[in-house]
């Protein structure tokens, strides 16, 4: 089941974030399902989609490339990196045009093929800093 659930992850970075696939989190993701995100403890499915949907309208080229995965049991952590450009109006910040490159890790707990809870962990809050900076300083 290990590798199944791995298996999983990965689709789940390709398809909902690099293929912009948002049928793949309705079904990927448990009834009930919950999401751990810096800012947003106890994120529901919807509110995934309204973050996810304003992040790919504020980087319209956003990439997530998965580095590594470790993986036992009904766990998956993935270590990932965000790549793209500031170039949309998502975020509620003006676009910058600036080239975005971050890391970070997620890690599921998928039970009978569906992520039933999610952590993130990354520094989104330094990333929207630098985004308003940005923005501030080009008058915007």
């Amino acid at each position: 089941m290990t590798e199944a659930n791995r298996a999983l992850a990965l689709r789940w970075f390709d398809e909902v974030w690099n293929q912009r696939m948002e049928g793949t989190v309705d079904e990927l993701l448990a009834p009930g399902s919950i999401g751990h995100m810096e800012g947003d403890e106890n994120c529901p499915a919807e509110r995934f989609k309204a973050v996810r949907a304003a992040f790919l309208s504020a980087m319209p080229d956003l990439r997530l490339e998965v580095e590594d995965t470790v993986a036992e049991g009904d766990d998956v952590v993935v270590r990932w990196r965000l790549t793209g450009t500031h170039s949309g109006n998502g975020l509620d910040i003006p676009p910058t045009q600036t080239r975005v490159d971050r890391r970070g890790m997620t890690w599921h707990k998928i039970v009978d093929g569906q992520i039933v809870e999610g952590w993130d962990s990354w520094n989104s809050g330094a990333l929207m800093e630098t985004l308003r900076t940005e923005a501030r300083r080009q008058g915007a």
